[in-house]
């Protein structure tokens, strides 16, 4: 496993390492999940690699297992929600819309999300 080193202005980074306060929701080896703090959907719960890797595409190639073990925490995420159905988005470079750059896919769900799909 490759492994980023975290980064020092990076505030997901900093949330994972416990100095900036989240609300967790679940946790697993390589990833935490926490309830995003400008909510776009009654469950919205970001879930993040606890080693520091700009986005999803980078993640997935630099650590494959990483990236499953980011989805099946996502799903996870969704069933302690008891959500019917969820949507997982991960938003990748600035013109993807991410503004964060730490990998994380956002786990949205708890209304009927198909009435938003364009």
């Amino acid at each position: 496993m490759t492994v980023s080193a975290p980064v020092n202005d990076c505030l997901f980074c900093k949330i994972v390492a416990g100095e900036i306060p989240g609300q967790i929701v679940h946790t697993t080896e390589r990833s935490i999940a926490f309830r995003d703090i400008n909510p776009q959907a009654p469950t919205h719960v970001l879930v993040v690699p606890r080693e520091h890797h700009e986005n999803v595409g980078e993640l997935g190639a630099a650590d494959p297992a990483g990236l499953a073990d980011l989805v099946a925490a996502a799903g996870e995420v969704a069933r302690l929600e008891g959500l019917a159905g969820y949507r997982l988005i991960f938003n990748t470079g600035r013109a993807g819309g991410q503004t964060v750059f730490h990998a994380h896919g956002h786990v949205l769900g708890g209304k009927n999300l198909d009435e938003h799909l364009a």
